[in-house]
């Protein structure tokens, strides 16, 4: 038996949680549970706010400006955070809204965009992304809630990169060979920073900069062409398959 329930609402909140408390709703949380999903007094509703875990609690109150919801007992206690990291260059907006909703659902803990020499878009909408992880959190069970990293040059990012994490480089370079094979074959390392260029790609600075790290796997994802998002949903697949929670 599945260890989710996928048939009640789940609600982000910021207040803490326990058994027995009450959460105040604010006008947009009331309007989503009581006008868009039409819910009323006594239904069931899961909370959980990123630190406390899953807690279900039922509508006490629904009004049209607020409500209050009664904390029940504890559904999931709290997972510790993915320590998959997705960089990647940032894209236009519909297809930015699906990396981020994709990077969360596939366990990221981290989403940092990073301006490259052949980046197309500078800038980036940070509530828009953040929107988007507590969307995908919601809707998929998720209860870590992904950090949003404000925009970085690529030369900062690699300064802050500590030397124990894996950096996991998508280059279109690399051999076209087995890429499970490649990161089965990683030196040890403290996490996985999954790095993914831009539409234009890397240049030829940037890749020799990457490449020159110790602890470092070029992959490749196959003989097609894929788009900045398709790839990092790939690549995402891949590490959690080889050396993340799915293993």
């Amino acid at each position: 038996m599945s260890q989710y329930d996928f048939r009640t609402p789940r609600l982000l909140v910021e207040a803490p949680l326990q058994a027995g408390a009450e959460v105040a709703l604010d006008r947009d949380r009331a309007n989503y549970l009581f006008n868009v999903l039409r819910l009323k007094a006594g239904d069931a509703v899961l909370l959980f706010n990123g630190r406390d875990g899953e807690w279900q609690s039922t509508v006490a109150g629904a009004g049209k400006r607020g409500g209050t919801l009664t904390i029940g007992s504890q559904a999931r206690a709290q997972p510790p955070s993915g320590d998959v990291h997705l960089v990647f260059a940032p894209l236009k907006h519909a297809r930015l809204d699906y990396l981020v909703q994709k990077a969360v659902e596939m366990g990221a803990g981290r989403i940092q965009p990073v301006i490259t020499r052949h980046t197309q878009v500078a800038r980036v909408n940070l509530e828009r992304m953040r929107a988007n992880v507590v969307e995908a959190a919601q809707q998929c069970g998720v209860l870590s809630l992904a950090e949003v990293g404000e925009p970085l040059a690529f030369a900062r990012m690699l300064e802050q990169l500590s030397p124990r994490r894996l950096v996991v480089f998508c280059d279109e370079d690399a051999d076209v060979a087995d890429p499970g094979a490649a990161l089965r074959a990683a030196p040890p390392h403290d996490g996985v920073t999954l790095v993914i260029g831009p539409e234009g790609g890397f240049s030829d600075e940037e890749r020799a900069a990457l490449a020159e790290r110790d602890n470092v796997v070029r992959l490749s994802l196959g003989p097609r062409i894929l788009r900045a998002d398709t790839a990092a949903v790939a690549a995402l697949a891949l590490v959690q398959t080889v050396l993340g929670d799915w293993k």
